[in-house]
């Protein structure tokens, strides 16, 4: 028996990186797996058969988080298919590398309408869906750079820093109705965001971080595995760090 058995997940920005990985080892731990995607539909297939291969249903919608009319819609389906949903895991992001002296507004609206607005998009119509069934995980994907003085770009920062507001606040509410809310402080991992940040900042990482190096996304996917699970019962309305030790 996974730690999964039997659960029913969503999880956004599924075709890459930690999303990615979070798709396949909540499949292999026995969760029937949904996910969005923006653009790459043969990544999409990749993740779909990974997921088959583990004896688990799979659905891919090519969704943006910032089309709430087509995720209600998304939702209402993967709801109607799977009977109940019992996960959400808020993954998608985008980062750019941007300098706040030189950022356009178009740049910041661009972070904070996927990073933040996005979040309310997708989790709106599963929290309902939650609250109906009295039950149901949701673990929200934040950052060190919300919390700490990292050099990265400052709408990034302040869209993490929102997803961990939104998850405390969100997480009182939830919790009379058996609904657990909490989040992961990220570190940097080897995934596409990572790409956005300075050179510089990649090799003194190497100096920072205990372990050395950035982390792997399956390293993120196996402790999500436990937060989103039964066995994870007493805690809510936590930021988890998961960094490998970085210090700042």
């Amino acid at each position: 028996m996974g730690l999964l058995e039997g659960k029913k997940a969503i999880i956004t920005g599924g075709t890459r990186g930690i999303g990615r990985a979070l798709c396949e080892v909540f499949a292999r731990e026995g969760a029937d797996i949904a996910f969005n995607y923006n653009s790459r539909d043969d990544l999409a297939e990749e993740v779909l058969e990974k997921i088959r291969s583990f004896g688990r249903r799979g659905m891919a919608y090519k969704i943006s988080v910032t089309d709430r009319p087509a995720l209600n819609r998304m939702v209402r389906e993967i709801h109607h298919e799977f009977g109940v949903i019992d996960i959400l895991v808020n993954n998608a992001a985008i980062n750019r590398g941007d300098n706040f002296a030189t950022m356009t507004e178009h740049a910041w609206h661009q972070v904070i309408d996927t990073n933040v607005h996005g979040l309310f998009n997708v989790t709106k119509p599963v929290f309902k869906h939650m609250l109906r069934q009295r039950s149901g995980h949701i673990l929200n994907i934040s950052s060190i750079g919300a919390i700490r003085a990292m050099p990265t770009a400052v709408h990034y920062a302040t869209s993490k820093a929102a997803v961990i507001g939104f998850t405390k606040c969100l997480s009182r509410e939830a919790a009379p109705f058996g609904v657990v809310v909490n989040a992961i402080a990220a570190g940097i991992f080897d995934t596409d965001l990572a790409e956005a940040l300075p050179e510089r900042l990649m090799e003194m990482h190497k100096f920072w971080c205990a372990k050395g190096r950035s982390g792997h996304p399956e390293e993120l996917a196996e402790f999500a595995a436990f937060m989103v699970s039964d066995k994870n019962s007493y805690m809510i309305g936590e930021v988890v760090t998961v960094d490998g030790g970085s210090v700042t």
